[in-house]
């Protein structure tokens, strides 16, 4: 190529010349253009594996959730009694002693940080659970170390495209680059350069040297710029390399914690000094600093520093305890301070207990995507119904979970639980309760109170016809139980009056079946003691027991299921003492009831409604509704009565609630299904359901709005001669006709999940759950894949 006129430096080099740059004055040699060296990824510390039942850090928390605490072992604290002005459980009407106090488990050791306040391993993890932040999310949303996720991005392109993209555009940009810079491609892009520049520049020197490179880096930079849009390099940049460099120069993503005792360091009990109690303050922070509390003793104290301040006569009682005790202050009445073992991660800070982690599924809500998904007391309020075939994992993944939350509620003195199952269930261990009612068991130390509690003999019938018959309210006379808790009153109200307490199951089966030995003796008795009124509803049951369609024959059929001989020992009214009510709800007491469904299935399902019956009755008669009030029944089949949904709906404002399953909603009457899913707040659907089952879910579960993308391919005609040899071509090469695409875009209303979805497109061992809280808060239905 001849030089260029006036001197100017020769610009790329000949066509033969491939590769060789552009000859310069050796004043100023060439610097090729340099890439930044790739920065390397940082090295991932290893982490403490976590405990189980004792972490509450899940997947979306692992880099800002520290392991939980140690609980202390059983020589650290002793076993103390309550303190003055504490309530008793075992001084309730009907409730049994209260078991022998456990100390609290000692779970396996765990590598334990430095930590930065001085204590010891055992204080430190707690420490660090108890300062650890907890996000504001919505309901169902693990809090413990839960991040927000970042705004949602509609038009956000996928990974590997992005990439690929990017890559091409750079290998693009490159090649072209390559082939000005040798001349492949001619010299007319550095005409600009001497259209702009005057002849006098280009005698040589080393303004004209750094004129032309100049000129050069204008031409690279404009390449860049077209071929860095074309490949979204921006958005690669800000997805991959802002967070990496953030990463490099971050000390760890966490400030730097707090000195203890100062205003903000929960540890250091601030609500307790600013309300005057210095002293009870530095007792409990040297505790939990000594390694001596656990999560259990903060809630109680938190708890009973509650119930304090609500009355302020018991303030000094409180303080007393808590200088004399420390962290087994104002203890629960079974002295237990923990679990014998967790199988859960629990968060009683929050009230939370953790069933899983929701699925990265486009079905999800974005902000719930990768989310831990929980329950508490306040979800729980609203009830919770599930569904799902044998072996879905009912009872160990959601049964289980729940009711460990609910007994260490219990232990810090803020529920009341009642767990209801088949006899070798395993929903807990026994050390677990405080109760434990085994009907049909020769061993059982405790009795079940048939009457519920009460002295009143209308409410103790009306509960125990809805036990007895509420699943035959359709071939009852009035369609419902009235008549049969009628019936039951005018046979308890005057065998009460004679002999101060309510009929045994052989003595009430002979009255309902019209023994004239059983109803004259009763009459003589209510005659010599002058109870005129009570003789005459005595004489109408005998005058309504000849009627057609009296249900008196019916109550003692069911009646008979219970008047075996594996049940003789059992409800028994001639010894209140080992008799275990349901009016103790007032007390945080655990109990669990075990049914014998192996061989007395009907007696079961029998217990199971007067149970449930008797719950929603007890728990909406309560005079302190301080404590949440839950029942957990593992088996609800053939429980759901007209009036047991109506308690539930009832339960809400009560301040207690219930947790059901189901194997299939089929085993609930069909006027009653969906009535049941309507009066439960959560609503859960295991993998296995039948489409009949989806579609009750999807129907009450509802539709929303989406944005749907129709594309649409029309054949292209071609009428000019070059154009249609042009697709004669194509078609040969390809098979197929040349067509066009058009894409239309609208918002449809499509269900949120559709019954197909939920029969088939559900992968074992997840759930799809939707929660609402009493206090009206909703979330809407989420894959979640449930823990084991």
């Amino acid at each position: 190529m001849p030089a260029p006129p006036g001197g100017l430096p020769p610009g790329p080099g000949p066509a033969g010349a491939r590769g060789t740059p552009p000859a310069v004055p050796p004043a100023v040699p060439p610097a090729p253009p340099g890439a930044a060296p790739p920065v390397a990824p940082l090295p991932r510390q290893s982490a403490p594996g976590p405990r189980p039942g004792l972490d509450p850090a899940g997947p979306d928390s692992a880099a800002a959730a520290p392991p939980l605490y140690k609980p202390a072992r059983a020589a650290d604290v002793p076993s103390v009694p309550s303190p003055p002005g504490a309530p008793a459980g075992a001084a309730a009407s009907g409730s049994p002693a209260d078991p022998p106090g456990r100390p609290p488990a000692d779970p396996p050791s765990l590598p334990q940080a430095a930590d930065p306040y001085g204590t010891d391993a055992h204080a430190s993890s707690f420490l660090t659970w108890l300062r650890a932040p907890r996000a504001d999310a919505g309901p169902g949303i693990w809090a413990f170390g839960h991040r927000p996720k970042p705004p949602e991005e509609p038009d956000r392109i996928p990974s590997r495209q992005l990439l690929s993209g990017a890559v091409i555009a750079l290998l693009c940009g490159w090649l072209l680059w390559s082939l000005l810079w040798n001349g492949y491609l001619g010299h007319y892009w550095i005409w600009p350069l001497f259209a702009l520049t005057p002849d006098s520049w280009r005698q040589g020197g080393m303004l004209a040297v750094w004129v032309v490179y100049a000129y050069y880096t204008l031409c690279a930079l404009v390449l860049v710029v077209v071929f860095g849009r074309l490949g979204r390099w921006g958005q690669v940049w800000r997805r991959w390399v802002t967070p990496a460099l953030r990463r490099l120069w971050d000390d760890g993503g966490e400030p730097a914690p707090e000195a203890p005792g100062t205003a903000h360091d929960p540890a250091a009990w601030p609500h307790l000094r600013a309300a005057g109690a210095h002293a009870a303050a530095d007792r409990l922070a040297a505790d939990a600093r000594a390694g001596i509390m656990n999560d259990v003793d903060h809630a109680r104290i938190e708890r009973a520093w509650e119930a304090a301040r609500a009355r302020p006569d018991r303030l000094a009682a409180f303080t007393d305890a808590v200088l004399e005790q420390g962290a087994a202050a104002c203890a629960h009445p079974s002295g237990a301070r923990d679990l014998p073992a967790r199988t859960a991660r629990h968060d009683l800070l929050a009230g939370q207990v953790r069933l899983g982690t929701a699925v990265d599924d486009e079905r999800n809500p974005y902000e719930h995507r990768g989310a831990g998904c929980a329950l508490d007391a306040g979800l729980l309020a609203t009830s919770l119904l599930a569904v799902g075939p044998p072996g879905c994992g009912k009872t160990e993944r959601l049964v289980r979970p729940v009711l460990e939350s609910l007994c260490l509620q219990a232990l810090a003195g803020r529920a009341a639980v009642v767990a209801v199952g088949a006899s070798g269930a395993a929903l807990a261990p026994d050390d677990a309760f405080d109760v434990v009612v085994r009907i049909g068991r020769p061993d059982s130390a405790y009795d079940l109170d048939l009457y519920g509690g009460t002295d009143d003999p209308d409410e103790a019938a009306a509960v125990l016809a809805e036990g007895l018959v509420g699943d035959l309210t359709t071939a009852l006379p009035g369609g419902d139980s009235r008549r049969a808790a009628t019936a039951l009153a005018q046979l308890l109200g005057p065998f009460r009056a004679v002999h101060g307490r309510f009929p045994s199951v052989p003595e009430l089966r002979e009255l309902l079946d019209g023994s004239p030995a059983a109803l004259g003796a009763l009459r003589e008795r209510l005659a010599a003691g002058g109870h005129e009124a009570l003789g005459r509803e005595l004489d109408a049951r005998e005058r309504q027991a000849h009627r057609p369609g009296d249900p008196a024959p019916a109550l003692a059929d069911r009646l008979a299921l219970l008047d075996r001989p594996a049940f003789a020992p059992f409800f028994d009214t001639t010894r209140p003492g080992r008799t275990f009510s349901l009016r103790t709800l007032e007390h945080p007491l655990r109990v669990r009831i075990d049914l014998p469904e192996r061989g007395h299935a009907e007696a079961s399902r029998v217990l199971a409604r007067l149970i449930l019956a008797q719950f929603t009755e007890c728990a909406a008669a309560r005079a302190d509704r301080s404590l949440f009030a839950c029942l957990v029944l593992d088996d609800a089949t053939q429980t759901v009565t007209p009036e047991s949904v109506r308690g539930l709906q009832r339960l809400r404002s009560a301040r207690a609630g219930a947790v059901l399953t189901l194997r299939t909603l089929d085993d609930v009457p069909e006027a009653l299904r969906s009535a049941l899913l309507g009066s439960v707040g959560c609503r859960m659907a295991f993998s296995g359901v039948t489409t009949w089952d989806g579609a009750r879910f999807a129907e009450v579960w509802g539709k929303e709005w989406v944005e749907t993308r129709d594309v649409t391919d029309r054949q292209v005609i071609a009428h000019e001669p070059i154009t249609r040899v042009t697709h004669v071509v194509r078609r040969v090469i390809t098979g197929r006709a040349v067509t066009a695409q058009s894409v239309t875009v609208r918002k449809v209303e499509r269900e949120r999940w559709s019954a197909s979805e939920l029969a088939h497109s559900v992968p074992a061992g997840c759930a799809v759950l939707s929660v609402t809280s009493a206090k009206g808060d909703s979330a809407p239905p989420v894959l979640v894949e449930l823990s084991n």
